[in-house]
């Protein structure tokens, strides 16, 4: 994918931001950090299978291998060794995660059905954005045929911004589509 949203936050965006923040310094101004998907599943300790198939579609999607995370501590009640895969992984940076971006609200979004914009409400006081999609078949390079099951995915967005409020000044200007304010 070429690179028109990190060109677009470069060149417009961020003077925009600067100028509206009231910052001195150009490089203050906030910016993408990381995006971190990940998944789990308690079947990933009994079916190897359903495993494979995820990491498959995670690797699809984001164009960079999983990375497994295991349960820290045994909890009798879940029936939950330490050690045991419990979920994936996976961090984006650089240029991988601009196209991520790009492809997640230019195309994914406004795949959903009935969708009608993201909620604002789920800025952190840090300034990170976290969005969970009950459905990996939004993703066009999720055939269904293949997957296994439907499952979740939480999907967080870490900015430089220290507020939320100029966190969701950045995402709005980098196209995200929030609902609209009441």
């Amino acid at each position: 994918m070429t690179q028109t949203l990190k060109e677009n936050y470069l060149k417009t965006v961020r003077p925009a931001l600067q100028k509206e923040l009231g910052l001195s310094s150009i490089e203050a101004t906030p910016k993408l950090e990381k995006i971190t998907l990940n998944t789990s599943s308690k079947e990933f300790k009994t079916d190897k299978e359903l495993l494979a198939k995820t990491k498959t579609w995670i690797s699809a999607i984001t164009g960079q291998a999983p990375v497994e995370t295991k349960a820290k501590h045994s909890i009798a009640a879940f029936n939950l060794r330490e050690g045991e895969v419990v979920g994936l992984k996976v961090t984006l940076r650089g240029n991988r995660m601009y196209d991520f971006f790009q492809k997640l609200t230019s195309i994914v979004l406004p795949r959903i059905k009935d969708f009608q914009g993201v909620s604002r409400t789920t800025i952190d006081k840090g300034g990170n954005y976290t969005l969970g999609l009950s459905e990996q078949i939004v993703f066009p390079e999720v055939e269904y045929d293949k997957i296994g099951r439907i499952q979740g995915l939480e999907i967080t967005i870490s900015t430089s911004a220290k507020d939320a409020k100029s966190s969701l000044l950045l995402l709005t200007a980098l196209g995200m589509p929030f609902t609209k304010e009441i």
